[in-house]
């Protein structure tokens, strides 16, 4: 297995930014100069790949977006990279007319159409600047990479593919083609950075099915184009894949809507669910009033903080799946080693303060000389601990105040029994009648829970009743009248999700985190453990990846893009297991799954899994979608 789609991805734009020629090894050389050009789509699709200092180390002095006031700059290439839509056409072509640049590299973010790189071409024409136009790539980079193993398709206009756009009753034919061709072909693009051809499952009769033909359709019609495949020649050579061809499971987000609502206890879904979390970037405002402001002074206005959470931070990529109480211990840990290194280089200016006072500091000076250069020469090794240590105390800090002041521990226990159908310990009215135990829309949450994993609806006098509660409560309750639709819907398809036998196991309070020294003050809280389970989506995966036969999939259909008839069988030819699945959700996707994808792939010797996409939602962004179903 060469390398992650995210190295891949990362590869192709640093080949891009060095004009489409493999980056130079030697760094000896000057780079060239240049600008780069994106619109919004490519801004996002760099952003959690390059960080500006890599931009520059590629020679990359400006990057602009392509509808900002760009003046010219008369001696430099510029390199574009931009999705091939109407308006960005249009200003490309008026670059040209006003000669901004020295030459010009267009690259599309997905393929571009003949009729619209003939425009270019007249456009180029007319301003006399066709051989500036140097070069015009196809980059097929259209997807989104958040970690080595998980992709979303899109980040701008994502209402046009989420959840509430597909299942619009409304909906018309044509616009359901039209959703279904933009996933398939960020879907395809993903394959071609991949470099490889899957073998795709899908179940029967929703959206991801009308994506699974379509995807076929698409990488059958460039296998059979000999002379332009995508999937020959020399992206295959360097192939990641072993002998064997990946898996690619479509899913649909019917399949499960209690996932996405449900309150989470692990630190990277309850930083998505609590805070302002975007492409590995979270938004915080600051505590105000921090330090007193000189008298007469304007009132400080509150400021936003950026952290990014990057791969290269060895403490997210080490806690990001675990549970948060074990995450402040372990930030609290850091914080500890880090304070005594502190003071390790503290003690040890003081001794060489001594210089020349008496006889046993002069005798100490040799070995300390030594330590001192050893404790300087790590210094930006330590301040960058510090950065890491303070982002994650400040993270860790923010998402512990949303735990208690809205008891999202009770919150989460209680879900993890409804879901698990174990015996609960108080009543649902309760929580939802206790004005001190969350949002309205926590309380919706639950209550959503409730219903969707119910095997029996509750009848009608208890569900004005607890109707009731929640409009006390102060809840919105359109998203109810859109779930009861759904239920109604699927009892005729199916039988409701099975979220396997979850527990949680209160493990007493917290035994370090509890001692007064610490950071967190985490009275209260329950100090809960998981453990380790499959919701739904990852028994779908499970099934296919292990050729287990089951009801669930055993009617799910199968394409192979590479067979020369697209037979209709769902009888899989192969019958070994699988080493690489991509699993993909079809109407958006969270980070509570692709936790659980992670912990299965860990748990399988050898196992690669992708989770990937159309959208990111937490359950905030996913309740509002369900109101706006509920309320036509």
């Amino acid at each position: 297995m060469a390398a992650s789609v995210r190295e891949r991805q990362a590869a192709a734009l640093k080949r891009m930014l060095n004009f489409n020629a493999p980056p130079l090894k030697n760094t000896g050389a000057e780079p060239v100069w240049k600008v780069l050009i994106y619109d919004r789509f490519g801004q996002d699709i760099i952003s959690p790949l390059l960080a500006v200092k890599e931009l520059r180390d590629m020679g990359i002095t400006l990057h602009l977006l392509l509808h900002s006031d760009r003046d010219p700059i008369p001696d430099v290439p510029a390199i574009y990279f931009v999705m091939p839509t109407e308006e960005n056409i249009d200003r490309i072509c008026q670059d040209l007319r006003n000669q901004l640049y020295e030459s010009y590299y267009l690259n599309f973010i997905s393929a571009i159409s003949r009729s619209k790189l003939e425009d270019i071409a007249s456009a180029a024409l007319a301003a006399n600047a066709v051989s500036q136009v140097t070069k015009v790539y196809d980059q097929y980079l259209n997807f989104i990479t958040l970690e080595d193993d998980m992709f979303i398709l899109c980040h701008q206009n994502k209402e046009l593919i989420s959840y509430h756009a597909i299942n619009r009753a409304d909906i018309l034919d044509t616009d359901m083609e039209a959703i279904m061709d933009t996933v398939v072909d960020s879907l395809f693009c993903f394959f071609v950075t991949l470099g490889a051809v899957p073998i795709i499952r899908c179940p029967r009769g929703n959206a991801a099915e009308m994506v699974a033909v379509k995807l076929d359709k698409k990488l059958r019609e460039n296998l059979r184009d000999a002379r332009n495949s995508l999937f020959t020649g020399d992206n295959m050579s360097a192939g990641q894949f072993s002998f064997q061809r990946p898996l690619f499971v479509l899913a649909d987000r019917n399949l499960d809507l209690a996932t996405p609502l449900h309150h989470t206890w692990t630190y990277q879904a309850l930083i998505h669910d609590v805070l302002d979390f975007h492409l590995n970037r979270v938004t915080m405002e600051e505590g105000q009033g921090a330090e007193p402001s000189p008298a007469g002074a304007r009132p400080k206005k509150k400021n936003r903080k950026t952290y990014d959470l990057t791969g290269a931070d060895k403490f997210w990529q080490k806690h990001k799946g675990s549970p948060f109480p074990e995450v402040a211990e372990s930030v609290q840990e850091e914080l500890d080693t880090y304070r005594a290194q502190e003071d390790e280089v503290k003690r040890l200016k003081s001794i060489m303060g001594l210089e020349g006072e008496d006889e046993g500091a002069i005798s100490m000076l040799s070995d300390n000389t030594a330590k001192l250069t050893s404790a300087v020469s790590s210094l930006p090794e330590l301040l960058e601990k510090k950065r890491l240590i303070d982002l994650h105390t400040n993270v860790a800090t923010a998402v512990l105040d949303h735990i208690k002041s809205r008891k999202l521990d009770v919150y989460f226990e209680y879900e993890e029994k409804l879901m698990s159908k174990s015996t609960l310990d108080k009543s649902l009215l309760d929580i939802i009648s206790d004005p001190d135990a969350g949002t309205p829309e926590d309380k919706m949450r639950l209550f959503l829970i409730y219903y969707i994993t119910a095997q029996q609806p509750p009848s009608e006098s208890d569900l004005e009743q607890y109707k009731k509660a929640l409009l006390d409560a102060g809840c919105d309750l359109s998203p109810l009248n859109y779930i009861k639709q759904w239920k109604a819907f699927t009892k005729m398809a199916a039988t409701p999700a099975n979220y396997g036998n979850s527990g949680v196991k209160p493990m007493g309070l917290f035994s370090r985190v509890m001692n007064t020294g610490s950071q967190f003050v985490m009275e209260g809280v329950k100090n809960l453990v998981l453990k380790q389970h499959n919701l739904p989506v990852t028994r779908i995966l499970d099934n296919l990846m292990e050729m287990k036969s089951h009801p669930e999939t055993d009617d799910y259909r199968y394409f192979d893009p590479k067979m020369l008839r697209g037979s209709e069988s769902s009888i899989p030819r192969n019958k070994n297991p699988f080493q690489e699945a991509i699993v993909f959700v079809v109407g958006g996707g969270n980070y509570i799954e692709y936790q659980n994808l992670v912990d299965y792939a860990k748990s399988k010797q050898g196992k690669k899994v992708l989770y990937g996409c159309s959208e990111l939602f937490n359950a905030a962004q996913f309740i509002k979608q369900l109101s706006q179903l509920g309320q036509k």
